[in-house]
């Protein structure tokens, strides 16, 4: 869940660990307009592909929208589910997507097509 501040600031949910401890999921910026919240406890080969997929997505977004601001992208754990949560915000308008699956990146793919498919 966001909190929206303006058209580019967001602050994210806090996370309660299971020892009680209440801690913010880290933001990784991917240039100036890709935000990964949720992410930052992958491994370095998973985060290279996931990169590579995000990256390749938001060129997409961003050669066919005129007025593309930002890609927000969210991992939560559902039980044994991954879920990742999207926002494209366009001209400051929000599109929202999610997806789950057990597979990091099929939820990934599932998240981007639906958002790419919301654009057309």
């Amino acid at each position: 869940m966001y909190i929206h501040i303006s058209k580019t600031i967001y602050i994210h949910k806090t996370i309660i660990n299971n020892r009680g401890d209440a801690a913010m999921a880290e933001t990784i910026k991917l240039g100036g307009n890709i935000e990964l919240i949720g992410f930052s406890e992958l491994d370095g080969g998973s985060m290279i592909i996931l990169k590579k997929i995000v990256g390749s997505y938001a060129r997409k977004f961003s050669d066919s929208l005129k007025n593309f601001e930002k890609l927000v992208l969210e991992l939560n754990e559902q039980g044994n589910e991954l879920e990742i949560n999207a926002k494209l915000i366009v001209d400051g308008k929000e599109t929202p997507a999610n997806a789950k699956d057990k597979n990091l990146f099929v939820a990934l793919d599932s998240t981007l097509k639906e958002l790419e498919k919301k654009i057309k």
